[in-house]
């Protein structure tokens, strides 16, 4: 088993609240969740109102297919007006069978 993990830094440019904030980060934890059957979260910078960190993981036992949607995914960010993406990092963990 495979597990894909990609982390996101995001800039929200104009945005004076985290109030605000957090409505930019629900729309697009929503909107990756369910374009791409993954697992999606905010992971860090919680109280900053124009950053945010968000993590998004998915499983498989195939690299490369696992890379590549890790891959559309951060595209499908990138595309996103509400936020600029600023930095990521992406993690394949192997798992192997347990005995």
């Amino acid at each position: 088993m495979i597990v894909g993990v990609v982390r996101i830094r995001l800039h929200l440019d104009g945005n004076h609240s985290l109030k605000g904030k957090r409505k930019v980060i629900k729309s697009i934890l929503q909107q990756v969740s369910a374009r791409f059957n993954c697992a999606a979260s905010e992971v860090d910078l919680h109280d900053v109102w124009q950053s945010a960190e968000i993590g998004i993981a998915t499983v498989g036992n195939d690299g490369p297919t696992i890379n590549s949607a890790l891959d559309k995914i951060l595209d499908f960010i990138e595309r996103n007006v509400q936020a600029e993406v600023v930095g990521s990092s992406l993690e394949m963990i192997h798992l192997g069978k347990e005995a």
